[in-house]
């Protein structure tokens, strides 16, 4: 079949064929840039943070009253909870890692004045709390019982002489060097000796660009608030929520156990953000393509009511039902691959700008094919029932017409 009639044609009704490409590449535009966004926050959510999320169970307690004792209050709560049928391990801490709060600091791996410093998100914490959390040692080892600080030591505001930091903040603060054994120093000049390094784990905050730059000091907080991570047996983590919570508040009433909850429901709260825009991202994906599709029809239709007689007439001289779709289909073709065109360009464009403003990832052109495959395929669904109309009209049209 040639293409001259069909562009002929196509210029008629000039148009109608410029506001289904423009549709098109405004379709292709968004579309890409919106799957590939979805598809960004998808992989934020999905990044693996170096835990046992799902089966780690939170606890907070808050002492009250003059009978409260903060050290033997958190001897007796790890005891117990250490003693629990489906525990595997127990820890007091200062934080919960991904719940969006936490405490922050500048270290440098120099004590030079001028040395630069890399933020880091620490927590206070117990020997066992790798353990608790399914982390994994790269090199060195974990705290001794003996180098944890107690609540009520002297010594407690001021730096520890040990610190287990994330390879991703040995990285920033050594160059890359072997971290093992240097000193690492806060902004008053303390130091505390790098005595292991975590492989990966994630801190508090989970849209801060060093999310992975993550300190542990031996150390108990000051009373009269301790937090517990409590480490399940897998397929156990829902029974125990409610066993410990009412084993703890009867073994002490001098204090309140508060928030005991998982802490997959705690990162599940913290992506809430990204899960939304994802969704709504897929959304409006999915809305524009039913009101792309239905341009296409409805121009489609429009066009086959408009040239019945000339569809009758070709009948009538010996094109075949088949010639009559095929012409209705590479007529759509045609208009859905210059709206691609003018769409690839306007989605480049748009992503180069949105990666300048908000420092985003550069389009992943995966995307871009995809998205051509979509429309190309949508304009073919869109006009194949119309195409099938049009090749049902009789030649006799084409005289009774006249």
């Amino acid at each position: 079949m040639e293409f001259r009639p069909i562009l002929s044609a196509m210029l008629r009704n000039k148009t109608g064929s410029i506001l289904v490409a423009l549709q098109i590449a405004l379709t292709l535009s968004i579309v890409v840039n919106c799957m590939f966004l979805a598809k960004q926050r998808i992989d934020h959510v999905n990044r693996p943070t170096g835990m046992d999320v799902d089966n780690i169970i939170s606890v907070r307690s808050m002492g009250f009253g003059t009978d409260y004792d903060h050290d033997r209050t958190i001897d007796n709560d790890l005891r117990l909870l250490r003693e629990m049928p489906g525990v595997i391990s127990a820890s007091h801490s200062s934080g919960l890692p991904m719940n969006g709060s936490g405490s922050a600091n500048g270290f440098a791996g120099s004590p030079d004045e001028d040395a630069s410093r890399v933020t880091a998100n620490y927590y206070h914490v117990d020997e066992r709390m790798l353990d608790s959390l399914g982390t994994t040692l790269a090199a060195g080892r974990m705290f001794r019982d003996v180098e944890i600080r107690r609540a009520d030591n002297e010594l407690l505001n001021r730096m520890p002489q040990q610190v287990v930091i994330t390879q991703a903040l040995a990285d920033k603060l050594f160059d890359g060097e072997p971290a093992l054994g240097k000193r690492m120093y806060d902004g008053l000049g303390e130091s505390a000796e790098v005595v292991g390094i975590l492989e990966h784990m994630y801190g508090a905050w989970v849209g801060w660009s060093d999310f992975d730059q993550v300190a542990m000091f031996p150390q108990r907080t000051e009373g009269p608030h301790i937090r517990y991570i409590v480490r399940a047996e897998p397929g156990k983590r829902d029974e125990l929520i409610p066993l410990i919570e009412k084993t703890l508040a009867d073994s002490d009433r001098t204090r309140l156990i508060r928030g005991v909850s998982s802490m997959e429901e705690t990162t599940r709260n913290s992506y809430e953000g990204d899960f939304a825009i994802a969704v709504t991202l897929s959304v409006a994906v999915g809305l524009l393509l039913g009101v792309t599709g239905l341009g296409i029809v409805g121009l489609a239709s429009f066009t086959v009511r408009q040239r019945t007689k000339q569809i009758g007439t070709r009948r009538a001289i010996g094109a075949r039902k088949r010639d009559i779709i095929r012409y209705f289909l590479i007529e759509n073709w045609l208009m859905t691959t210059i709206g691609i065109v003018l769409g690839t360009v306007l989605t480049i464009a748009i992503n180069y700008s949105l990666a300048s403003a908000f420092n985003t990832d550069q389009l992943n052109y995966g995307f871009l094919v995809a998205g051509m495959f979509m429309l190309w395929l949508l304009g073919f669904m869109a006009v194949a029932e119309p195409a099938r109309r049009a090749a049902q009209v009789s030649p006799a049209i084409a005289t009774r017409t006249v």
